[in-house]
């Protein structure tokens, strides 16, 4: 009994340590968020919404809040139709050279995200297209495609081919048996990687920071040019923007498909 009872107040002690780690960074931005000073300080000084106003009033924030939001967007489109049909063949079909693909799937995790942000950055430059939003989104969804795939291979692994071969003998095509069968049954990864390549997008900062100029700099990167002559409580605030956008999609992907879903994708 006490040797059971010595194990579990040892590992109630390792959670609760690693949470408070993993907790203590954005604990500490969010009290600074709400400090009544003119530095980040913790604890705060004082209590005060003054600069979530501040923000606000802020248009280069805001405009690049906005750049971000439709770099995301882009992202999500561009990897929702890639993703999902990757995902459905390699889970369903024996594709040939499918473990080839399924390792070149890998080389975004395996390439440093500087490589790969330098040569999108020269291929883009090749093409001339450097100056806009749509390659940045472009980039994002390449560079974090494979939690798309996974996410729909989960969903797709998952499927009962008798539920096709039915829909097939019933007369329905392959076109038909695709909208009304298998695509019901792998939206549920289709939603869990949606909502992740919206989010790792919207968060994007060194590939974006090698894409952008200054005409359409995302907020990641303007908190870095930002924070490279001071840090201001501002950017606190705007951190905790961002942290409260990720719970919300986080909540949205509780309620739509499950937290569980999103786990097996992994």
């Amino acid at each position: 009994m006490n040797t059971s009872r010595t194990q579990s107040v040892i590992f109630w002690t390792i959670v609760t340590l690693s949470i408070l780690t993993l907790s203590a960074p954005t604990l500490v931005v969010l009290g600074a968020s709400f400090t009544s000073g003119n530095i980040i300080d913790f604890p705060p000084d004082g209590f005060s919404l003054k600069w979530y106003g501040e923000i606000l009033g802020e248009q280069d924030l805001r405009e690049a809040f906005g750049r971000s939001l439709i770099v995301a967007c882009i992202c999500v489109l561009v990897s929702l139709p890639t993703g999902t049909l990757a995902g459905i063949a390699l889970a369903k079909y024996r594709v040939r050279a499918g473990s080839a693909i399924q390792t070149y799937l890998l080389l975004p995790f395996t390439i440093p995200l500087i490589g790969s942000g330098i040569g999108l950055m020269l291929f883009f430059g090749q093409a001339g297209v450097l100056g806009n939003l749509w390659p940045i989104g472009i980039a994002t969804a390449v560079i974090n495609l494979p939690f798309m795939i996974w996410a729909v291979s989960s969903s797709a692994a998952s499927l009962d081919p008798d539920l096709e071969l039915a829909a097939l003998s019933c007369g329905a095509g392959p076109v038909q048996t695709f909208f009304n069968v298998t695509l019901p049954a792998v939206t549920p990864g289709v939603i869990t990687g949606s909502l992740l390549m919206f989010i790792l997008s919207l968060n994007e900062f060194l590939v974006s920071l090698l894409l952008v100029d200054a005409r359409i700099v995302t907020l990641p990167v303007q908190i870095y040019n930002s924070i490279r002559s001071i840090i201001t409580p501002d950017l606190a605030a705007v951190s905790v923007v961002f942290i409260a956008v990720a719970t919300i999609a986080i909540i949205a992907l509780d309620k739509l498909v499950g937290l569980e879903i999103f786990l097996k994708s992994k």
